[in-house]
């Protein structure tokens, strides 16, 4: 079975993860990414199959991802991978950046060397990174890594269940509407003002960049419209803040 982009978590925690589990992130994944396209039919079997795990955990961890609006069980006609939800990416996006941009000011205040040192090797990866699956697993440890530093590790846990659609949207804004040297770049501008005590540079360097999925939204929208439940349209959302 494939590593998993999100295994760290699974890695880290206190027990072995369970074999729902294991199905939920791996599906979750599989979705996330497009290798499973919206509107596709995921067959139980082969699923089971593919992850070398019965059908039992398999059909609980659909049922986990229709609770989270990631697959549509049709009754008779077996589960699909739900369209892309505009309103569900935005509202996601709300919610993250109302937590991760309050946690920064702990975030400064617990600021040490170590973990500076640990923000630095995640950056240096990042600018290593050529493909979107190099980099969008970096991208997910260095906002937990913030989190963490904040004190609240656990509120990644409220991030990661409201933002199914939010990282549909992200991983394909990784496909080229906006390069990935530029993304890494705005992570060591947070990380800069953070280690310098800067909280207003930080907030407004991690608003900015936090809101940057809704203008790929709105391209990858226009660009794709048989991906989303929703024609493209004008609607309101916050602006994008400008750079101190």
């Amino acid at each position: 079975m494939a590593p998993s982009l999100w295994g760290e978590q699974a890695a880290t925690a206190a027990r072995p993860p369970s074999n729902r589990e294991l199905a939920y992130e791996h599906i979750r994944e599989l979705i996330v990414t497009g290798e499973e396209a919206p509107g596709a039919l995921l067959s139980e079997n082969d699923l089971a199959l593919r992850l070398d795990l019965s059908r039992t955990p398999v059909r609980e961890a659909l049922l986990l991802l229709a609770q989270e609006g990631l697959v549509e069980v049709r009754p008779q006609r077996g589960s699909y991978v739900s369209l892309i939800d505009p309103a569900m990416v935005r509202q996601a996006q709300f919610v993250r950046e109302a937590i991760e941009v309050a946690s920064l000011e702990a975030c400064v205040e617990n600021w040490t060397p170590e973990g500076g040192a640990h923000i630095d090797e995640l950056l240096d990866a990042q600018d290593a990174c050529t493909t979107r699956e190099e980099f969008y697993p970096l991208d997910e440890r260095f906002h937990r890594a913030l989190l963490s530093i904040a004190g609240h590790a656990s509120a990644w846990t409220a991030v990661q269940s409201a933002k199914g659609h939010l990282d549909r949207a992200r991983y394909l804004g990784l496909s080229g509407y906006r390069a990935i040297p530029e993304y890494a770049a705005d992570h060591r501008r947070v990380h800069e003002a953070v280690a310098a005590g800067d909280l207003a540079a930080a907030q407004a360097e991690l608003r900015a960049h936090l809101r940057f999925v809704l203008d790929d939204l709105d391209r990858i929208q226009a660009a794709r419209p048989e991906l989303f439940s929703i024609p493209a349209g004008p609607e309101r959302r916050p602006a994008r803040p400008a750079r101190r």
